[in-house]
């Protein structure tokens, strides 16, 4: 069962580092930090495309890794 949930957790865990290192960045510089934050507050979101199934993919990947990592806890005591 260990074994298992360790393999499952460095599979995801490297999903999670690809996905979220091919995401672009929001803003360059602090010019863009301040227009990053207006577009937020108003909504300016890309909701479909590559850029949303990335988001999708590694929130999906972030609570997979809590979950395991959580059970690996447990197995461990």
């Amino acid at each position: 069962m260990k074994l298992a949930l360790m393999i499952i957790m460095i599979v995801v865990s490297l999903v999670l580092t690809f996905s979220i290192l091919f995401q672009s960045g929001n803003s360059a510089g602090l010019s863009g930090s301040i227009g990053g934050g207006a577009e937020q507050l108003f909504g300016k979101k890309k909701s479909s495309g590559y850029e949303a199934i990335l988001s999708r993919i590694t929130t999906v990947c972030a609570v997979i890794f809590f979950v395991i990592a959580i059970a690996l806890t447990a197995v461990e005591s």
